[in-house]
């Protein structure tokens, strides 16, 4: 059976997320240890004791989703003699899941990660000013649908598909008076339901070009090697291993649409039958559900989690 793991992206945090696996195993906590340092402050109190708010904004969710996932990966390893090499022939992970997916895959150290999600969620939030720039998720939508809809809304603005995640649901960003103006485009194509999404800035649409330049920087010093399986991109929704290749598409992937839905019929066409999604909740397993039904999904964030894993495994 050929196997992929998954890892999260924002909007998976919840405060408590990761606990029970510190309180449990030493390799969660060295996990988020080390990304305490890495940015110099304690970032695990905010994920195990909140408040929500704090761990909610941009420059704190994205390394904390990362270190929750990279924790349940390190308990694996430990308790189970997971090894990703020999268990997956994939990753993959969701916006800045794809980051965790990195890390996973060896490709880039947890310390590095952690520091470019910091910079990532912070240069994102910069990009425009707030109150400008809005998301809002079309459901029922297919794609071309929503394509249509958000280039009729654009008028001299921006406004374009961000997420491609499912069929029916397809997320548009861009200036917020054009996403409004989606929003009452799409009530009136009969689309299912269209609502503005609360998020602090339109990701993954050209409005985020401010960030694309410091991350190109960012990643640029960072250090990344080969990683043990093919990463498969949100830019590309195909299957990368080459280092250069790779900082690059993380430097387009955040202006670039996320291409989730075609990322798993992707694996599907390489014969992937079973998916781990790997850290907090199960958004991923899903997605993956209303993509492709036949394949199996499973999710992996708690003790509990994993002891059904390994009764599957």
């Amino acid at each position: 059976m050929k196997k992929a793991l998954l890892f999260p992206g924002q909007g998976s945090q919840v405060v408590g997320m990761g606990l029970e696996m510190a309180n449990q195993y030493a390799a969660a906590r060295e996990v988020f240890e080390e990304v305490d340092s890495a940015l110099n402050e304690k970032l695990s109190a905010v994920i195990f004791h909140g408040p929500q708010n704090i761990l909610t904004m941009t420059e704190n969710a994205q390394p904390a989703i990362m270190a929750t996932s990279i924790a349940v990966l390190r308990v694996l390893e430990t308790e189970l003699g997971f090894k990703v090499s020999d268990y997956a022939n994939y990753v993959a992970g969701h916006s800045l899941g794809e980051y965790s997916a990195l890390c996973a895959a060896g490709a880039l150290s947890l310390t590095d990660t952690a520091r470019l999600l910091r910079i990532r969620g912070k240069s994102m939030q910069a990009a425009v000013p707030v109150g400008r720039g809005a998301m809002a998720a079309l459901i029922g939508a297919d794609f071309d649908l929503a394509e249509q809809i958000a280039k009729d809304a654009a008028q001299d603005e921006i406004c374009c598909v961000a997420n491609d995640n499912a069929p029916g649901q397809i997320v548009i960003s861009g200036a917020r008076t054009a996403v409004e103006r989606a929003i009452e485009i799409a009530k009136s194509k009969g689309v299912k339901r269209a609502i503005m999404l609360e998020v602090s800035a339109p990701f993954h649409c050209p409005l985020m070009a401010p960030a694309s330049g410091v991350m190109s920087e960012a990643l640029g010093a960072a250090k990344f090697m080969a990683p043990v399986v093919p990463v498969v991109t949100n830019v590309t929704a195909s299957a990368e291993s080459d280092p250069e290749i790779l900082r690059r598409l993380l430097v387009d992937q955040v202006t670039g649409m996320v291409r989730w839905r075609e990322s798993m019929q992707f694996l599907k066409k390489n014969h992937i039958s079973r998916v781990v999604e790997i850290g907090a909740g199960k958004v991923l397993c899903g997605l993956v559900k209303r993509i492709e039904a036949d394949m199996e999904a499973f999710n992996v964030g708690t003790p509990a989690d994993m002891e059904a894993f390994a009764k599957v495994e």
